[in-house]
């Protein structure tokens, strides 16, 4: 099975407020970046979308391992957390959509995360920050469909 590293992060100014995700994608030589800012969202919700744009970028099942600086993500999956949320239907949970989205992509792979210490100088990390704030920044921001500011 092919080998894929993905790096993410996310980025909100404002939280909420307008928002970007950052993904690179590494398969031996090659690289693919991946970005898109958002009118309206939140820091978290970046750094998971950040992570399922990845994940559905791949057409075949892969070994991935996914590198992110986000707590909030690489713990709720490595604690199994998110299962627990799954069996309750995401009751009371934030971002049930996306992590809806996340579970259907996550099982088309073998996947396993690392937390990186973001803004530390890991290269990926920072290109991925990066493509994450200059997306948040753009004029070309699409409305995250899923966020609900109630």
């Amino acid at each position: 099975m092919k080998e894929i590293i993905i790096y993410t992060d996310g980025a909100a100014k404002g939280n909420p407020g307008k928002g970007g995700y950052g993904t690179v994608l590494i398969s031996g030589n090659h690289e693919k970046r991946l970005s898109q800012g958002y009118f309206l969202t939140t820091n978290n919700r970046m750094e998971l979308m950040a992570v399922i744009i990845g994940l559905e970028a791949l057409n075949q099942k892969c070994n991935v391992t996914i590198y992110s600086d986000s707590k909030y993500v690489v713990d709720s999956v490595e604690k199994g957390w998110i299962f627990g949320w799954e069996k309750k239907g995401f009751k009371s949970k934030k971002n049930p959509d996306l992590w809806k989205r996340f579970l259907k992509t996550y099982r088309n792979h073998n996947v396993k995360f690392q937390w990186v210490k973001g803004h530390a100088g890991n290269k990926y990390n920072e290109i991925c920050d990066q493509l994450a704030v200059e997306a948040a920044e753009s004029p070309n921001l699409l409305q995250d469909e899923g966020y609900d500011a109630n």
